[in-house]
């Protein structure tokens, strides 16, 4: 697969407040190490989008497997069952 193609899956975003330095961290659970910041959440989403290509196209040229992003179905399945 090419980085676009890589940049077009669904990943998972999550992000949270930085409580000490203020603003937002983002980050994608399924890349590791692939994390960012900003003063706004559109800001860190915006960085995270950057992260995000550049953490791809490093892996990519380190032959490091990238993985897909979790079939959301499946998850949704799993936390219904967990709950029964």
């Amino acid at each position: 697969m090419t980085v676009d193609e890589y940049m077009e899956l669904p990943y998972r975003i999550e992000i949270i407040p930085d409580t000490e330095e203020s603003g937002f961290v983002a980050y994608y659970p399924e890349l590791p190490g692939c994390i960012s910041c900003g003063e706004t959440v559109t800001d860190a989403v915006a960085n995270i989008e950057d992260a995000k290509r550049e953490w791809i196209t490093a892996a990519l040229e380190d032959g490091i497997v990238i993985a897909k992003p979790e079939n959301r179905y499946v998850y949704f399945k799993k936390i219904q069952r967990q709950s029964m």
